[in-house]
């Protein structure tokens, strides 16, 4: 399939927006545009590192959101899972008929649903995006599942871009279902050992503890995966919150106790508001940098 795409819009230009453009190349498209709600604070400090990453990226940085739709036949919307649903509403407002809009945020399949109906009643084709894994190091070729009326139409675009997606049904909300009731394991699994470490850290007997769980579970290496965790939670843990947030609600809407999602917000809350730098560091290390800044609180 020949790519014919004249301009591609960001909502939110983070991590997985910055991963996508580079994995595409500067000669994908002749245009993309991006807006960032970073690039309205009044730290002039975040401005300035937000427009440094437009530069960095080749893209072109808009005013508005409004300003980078115009004319836009893709749009992406890659921002926090507390900002989903607003930043659909705002791209009701002026999105283009027959504009692809891909939903690619960790929200619960009920938002997903609830945005879909705007973007719909705009003239907008509403996809639903699920980002399956860290888009590093895959980048544009990160596994995502696409879901909704429009899917199928959508997925020879992205294949175009070079990405690879793949069909989870017809139906708005069946892709992020798989990526909220995932997240339960994957975003508990750091929650989980965030408690586990600091409290052996604490209490001394990390190391032994650490042992015992890798005679129970051969090959897992508890030690290295301990290390993983805190930095993924350090890193990532105030959108991971956001987002457990969104599984969460999946939970609940589905009629089930969601007691472990909400410890993991707290947990990735937690951590992540401590704003520390988890460096090349090992588990211990990193353990003790939280538990002393959480010692300072």
């Amino acid at each position: 399939m020949t790519v014919d795409i004249k301009t591609i819009a960001f909502l939110g230009f983070g991590e997985a927006a910055q991963a996508f453009v580079k994995g595409w190349g500067s000669d994908i498209v002749p245009v993309t545009r991006a807006f960032d709600i970073k690039t309205t604070s009044a730290d002039t400090t975040i401005r300035e590192a937000k427009n440094a990453d437009y530069v960095a990226a080749g893209v072109t940085g808009a005013v508005s959101g409004q300003v980078a739709l115009s004319g836009a036949e893709l749009v992406f919307s890659l921002v926090t899972a507390d900002q989903a649903a607003l930043v659909a509403r705002d791209a009701a407002a002026s999105i283009e008929p027959g504009t692809f809009f891909f939903d690619c945020n960790s929200c619960a399949p009920g938002t997903k649903r609830r945005n879909a109906e705007l973007i719909e009643a705009s003239g907008g084709r509403y996809v639903d995006m699920a980002v399956m894994a860290p888009v590093y190091p895959k980048l544009h070729k990160t596994p995502i599942l696409l879901s909704g009326p429009h899917a199928e139409a959508a997925k020879p675009v992205l294949e175009a871009l070079g990405m690879e997606p793949g069909i989870a049904g017809e139906t708005v909300g069946a892709g992020s279902a798989i990526k909220m009731v995932r997240s339960v394991m994957m975003k508990g699994l750091e929650a989980l050992f965030a408690e586990c470490v600091l409290a052996g850290r604490r209490a001394g007997v990390d190391e032994t503890v650490l042992a015992s769980l890798d005679k129970t579970y051969p090959g897992f290496d508890f030690m290295d995966k301990a290390a993983y965790m805190l930095e993924r939670s350090m890193t990532h843990g105030i959108r991971r919150a956001a987002e457990m947030e969104e599984v969460a609600l999946t939970v609940e809407e589905l009629g089930l106790n969601n007691g472990m999602a909400k410890a993991t917000v707290d947990w990735q809350r937690s951590i992540g508001e401590l704003k520390l730098d988890a460096g090349d560091l090992g588990y211990r290390e990193r353990a003790d940098m939280i538990l002393e800044a959480m010692a300072k609180k």
